[in-house]
């Protein structure tokens, strides 16, 4: 570690007397022989500052980004325009940090920044109550339905095929060890099978989970589902794309418990798969058993504006596996990245990016159509930003003709469904020209 640990031989045998022993062997006697490594380790010798940066520098030369390439690949990492004030404001000393202070008070720059993210990620979503942030989309989905779980002592989470796959397989995990059953709904013709809800929907639902816009881009119509979850007396969890709801129905208007989502479309990089930032918000009634922390605004001894934490689940601190939520940290600086993203862009500037998202995507699918070349995998149904489309050949083969053309191509849906071979989820964002979609129509046209 030299320089890094700067210990010398005087301070080693100063510290080893300290603690009573004579060389560093000796601290390692109580550790089998049979496991101790008897070599040096294979690493490269120690090597100057200069050298060591030429050569990261070398290595992140190899990657390829979306800088480098026209990006049509989505799924759940969305390449949207970042206002270039994010980074600026979120590297200033009082905001930098990845924590809600454990000494909130003395750190107001922090709280107001969560508090403005609070505040606009509930005028999204049409509910009352947001925490600071959870670790990401798929964790805000999982503590979502141990919530639901928690709130209504019912021991199953009904969950939709149509949710991003990474999303399920977490739930999955979380669920597991929490003795929460965890049951997926059948998807049919890319929506939720509501009949196949309604089969499955009894006394012991906590909840029920619907994504929309779901994984195909589609966006549901969840008026049944909400309808006979009510009825059930269990509780609807909605995963949102919070750019979507610049012109969609929020959740609290179609009458969901709690919303949940992935934040990095608000302000974050791509960054080849993180870090990203969940979202939660809940009913007023729910708030005490959310999961994290509250920011409250109140005003000082001299009535000057101040902001606390007003509500944290402090069960999470001292009763460990009885707790709400074992999730004792956040993204609290992905969260203000987004608060700033959602100020910048102010209500007409979220509206205008989620009307360009449709439009384009619209735009990009009428052009691939005209092709004759590819064809819907689900006829007329309504999207947003992302569509599935079916190849005639197999789509990792495709992506591979598209990179050499500069194009970094749609996801392989045969992944996660076996029964949709050959079919790709293209994304659209605001950010794509018309001259790159006219470039993707002609050279699909020609693979």
């Amino acid at each position: 570690m030299y320089p890094y640990i700067a210990n010398t031989n005087q301070d080693k045998e100063e510290m080893l007397k300290a603690i009573g022993v004579n060389t560093l062997q000796e601290l390692f006697n109580d550790v089998p022989e049979n496991v101790l490594l008897s070599r040096e380790l294979k690493i490269a010798k120690s090597a100057s500052e200069m050298e060591v940066s030429k050569k990261v520098k070398d290595l992140a030369l190899k990657n390829k980004s979306i800088d480098d390439y026209i990006c049509f690949l989505g799924a759940g990492s969305y390449d949207h325009y970042i206002p270039s004030v994010i980074k600026h404001l979120v590297s200033r000393s009082e905001f930098y940090t990845a924590y809600t202070p454990y000494q909130p008070e003395i750190s107001q720059g922090t709280l107001q920044g969560v508090f403005e993210f609070q505040s606009m990620i509930c005028e999204l979503t049409g509910l009352d109550v947001s925490n600071v942030s959870m670790y990401d989309g798929p964790t805000a989905a999982a503590e979502a339905a141990i919530l639901v779980s928690q709130s209504t002592r019912r021991k199953k989470v009904l969950v939709s095929k149509t949710v991003n796959p990474e999303t399920r397989k977490v739930l999955d995990t979380y669920l597991k060890f929490r003795n929460v059953e965890y049951v997926e709904i059948e998807e049919k013709d890319g929506t939720t099978d509501v009949e196949n809800l309604k089969s499955i929907l009894d006394k012991d639902t906590a909840g029920v989970l619907i994504q929309s816009p779901n994984f195909f881009g589609v966006i549901e119509d969840v008026s049944e589902v909400e309808k006979m979850v009510h009825d059930n007396k269990s509780l609807f969890i909605m995963s949102v794309d919070p750019i979507s709801l610049g012109i969609l129905k929020s959740p609290g208007e179609l009458g969901a418990d709690i919303a949940v989502g992935e934040g990095q479309a608000l302000g974050g990089n791509m960054n080849f798969g993180g870090p990203c930032v969940g979202f939660m918000t809940t009913t007023t009634k729910l708030m005490r058993k959310m999961p994290g922390r509250i920011v409250g605004q109140t005003t000082d001894v001299d009535d000057k504006r101040g902001f606390v934490l007003t509500l944290q689940a402090r069960e999470q601190h001292i009763r460990r596996e009885k707790a709400t939520s074992n999730i004792c940290s956040d993204q609290t600086l992905n969260a203000i990245a987004a608060a700033i993203y959602l100020a910048t862009l102010g209500k007409a500037g979220i509206k205008e990016v989620a009307e360009q998202c449709i439009k384009k995507s619209h735009y990009a699918y009428n052009k691939l159509m005209e092709t004759g070349k590819v064809k819907p995998l689900f006829k007329d149904k309504p999207f947003f930003k992302e569509f599935a489309v079916v190849l005639d050949k197999d789509v990792d083969k495709a992506n591979e003709e598209l990179l050499d053309k500069g194009i970094l191509g749609g996801y392989n849906l045969s992944k996660p469904y076996d029964k949709y071979e050959n079919a790709m989820l293209l994304c659209v964002t605001e950010n794509r020209r018309k001259s790159e979609i006219d470039k993707l129509a002609k050279v699909m046209e020609v693979i």
